[in-house]
């Protein structure tokens, strides 16, 4: 009987995970070895949300690992936000653009969407044809879906939202230089330049009748879109390819912001002890934390080798170690490195001669993802037919042993549930610091919306973090809640607070901007 369980016990009774499986002595006694590296116990989420902590605080006072980037975003939305818009998500896949019309439901809205592919070229390619690609696909869009002077301004253009979903430098609202290019991204000529000015240099070339009002990250959007419908959202999340969290920060406690033109430059904090007046002397700021790149010193985080040689092996060695160790795009992944490993080791796949077409497809990096892992976490069939039919889909008709079936299930279950732990370390960070027990956490991404056990695993680990109890009186308890269109939804309503559309019932809203 292998001592891999669904039980295994860190500080609390309670947690479940697999079921137990039992496998061949060699197999059982690699099962056990791979447990032993991935398990993440609460005492080490203890000390990674501890250090999380310190990095957030780092990255508001200073230059740092995690940029804690300020988005020039100063209000949560109140439902009431009016108006039309375009938006332009660049994800990871495929570059999404919508017409998007607040309407006059309460937190209500209309969209009309296309979706472009990306091709891996485009990718690795140059900045001209990144951003040609971009204003070709909207210039499309706005003629098959803009209707004569429907929602253009006194200028004769319409408010664009741009969700550019890396790491930027904002100095104003509709302004982002980009940091590093993460999740894979690697395009020449963009690092260090403006995005926003990229964008509407290939706009006014084409003579688009669009206007740039915001340049949006997806994790703010998330935020503000989710916010937008529900009240108690504290946090915007992504768990999906790359993993972030942005969320609402006093400005007095944002150092980096003296002498920047807020009201970071006098000292809010001790103005008075009346809720009122501290809000408005004390406002608030979104910030984009970027914590895919915590712990980049290497100091706290159970680094296997395999999450080492996935370091090693992308395009940008030792950036974003958080992120290579809980995002979407690498689980798979690190999945697949074991597996050769094991076939190497001449562990696995000793059934039958493996074809060549096979091998090259298992030694394809990146060839499984998140669904591969779902899948097989998802199977609960006697057979387990439908692993077999992931891995026959996913490598070249590639059809594993059943107890080489068994042991892959449960090391896929080992690698999302460390998956899924690590990332409750970022959000019971931000809670522990803005001083909160209560609130929805809301999250977009492949993991949080496709994987069938992330949302009870991330609940469960910030509860351990946290030391709440389930079931605990009074308001007390942080929730993932699925998170609203941000860089559709998002992006449109953080355009309408930029540019102070409100409904009448409402009484207005203040604009956004860098200026204060």
């Amino acid at each position: 009987m292998s001592a891999f369980t669904e039980n295994i016990q860190f500080d609390r009774e309670d947690i479940e995970f697999a079921v137990p499986v039992d496998l061949p002595q060699e197999l059982e006694e690699e099962l056990q070895r791979l447990e032993k590296s991935f398990t993440v116990d609460t005492a080490t989420l203890k000390k990674i949300s501890k250090r999380f902590g310190e990095e957030l605080k780092a990255g508001l006072e200073r230059d740092a690992d995690i940029p804690m980037n300020v988005t020039w975003v100063t209000a949560f939305p109140t439902g009431q936000e009016r108006g039309t818009y375009l938006t332009i998500d660049l994800g990871g896949t495929n570059l999404r653009i919508c017409l998007i019309t607040l309407n006059d439901e309460p937190g209500g809205s209309d969209v009309k969407q296309e979706k472009y592919p990306l091709a891996a070229e485009i990718k690795t390619g140059a900045a001209d044809d990144l951003f040609s690609h971009i204003a070709d696909r909207l210039g499309e869009f706005v003629k098959k879906h803009v209707k004569d002077d429907e929602a253009k301004d006194e200028e004769g253009k319409v408010p664009l939202g741009f969700t550019f979903s890396y790491p930027a430098t904002q100095h104003r609202i509709d302004h982002g230089i980009l940091q590093t290019w993460t999740k894979g991204w690697d395009v020449d000529g963009v690092e260090g330049n403006d995005v926003a000015d990229l964008l509407n240099k290939a706009i006014q070339k084409r003579n688009l009748p669009v206007k740039l009002v915001a340049l949006v990250n997806d994790t703010t959007g998330a935020l503000i879109a989710s916010a937008y419908n529900d009240p108690d959202t504290i946090i915007g999340a992504v768990f999906g390819t790359g993993c972030n969290a942005a969320y609402m920060e006093r400005v007095s406690q944002i150092p980096k912001l003296k002498g920047k033109g807020t009201t970071a430059d006098s000292d809010a904090s001790t103005a008075t002890s009346e809720q009122s007046r501290a809000q408005k002397d004390d406002p608030l700021m979104a910030i984009n934390c970027e914590y895919g790149a915590f712990d980049n010193s290497h100091e706290i985080l159970p680094r296997t080798r395999y999450d080492e040689l996935i370091d090693e092996q992308s395009p940008r060695p030792g950036e974003q170690t958080f992120e290579k160790m809980s995002a979407g795009l690498y689980l798979g992944e690190i999945l697949r490195l074991i597996l050769v490993d094991l076939r190497d080791n001449q562990l696995f796949f000793t059934s039958a001669k493996l074809t060549d077409e096979q091998n090259k497809a298992l030694e394809t990096p990146y060839i499984l993802d998140t669904e591969f892992l779902a899948n097989l976490e998802n199977d609960g069939s006697e057979s387990l037919s439908d692993s077999k039919s992931a891995f026959q889909k996913f490598l070249a008709d590639l059809t594993p042993s059943f107890d080489e079936l068994r042991f892959s299930q449960a090391l896929a279950k080992l690698i999302a549930i460390r998956g899924a732990r690590l990332c409750a370390c970022g959000a019971s960070a931000i809670c522990s610091r803005i001083g909160t027990r209560y609130g929805h956490v809301a999250a977009d991404g492949s993991m949080a919306v496709k994987h069938p056990r992330f949302k009870e695993r991330w609940e469960d680990a910030v509860r351990e973090i946290l030391d709440m109890r389930m079931g605990a009186l009074g308001h007390e308890g942080i929730e993932l809640t699925n998170a609203e269109d941000g860089s559709g939804v998002g992006a449109a309503v953080i355009c309408a607070l930029t540019l102070g559309r409100t409904s009448s019932k409402d009484g207005g809203g203040g604009k956004v901007d860098g200026t204060h």
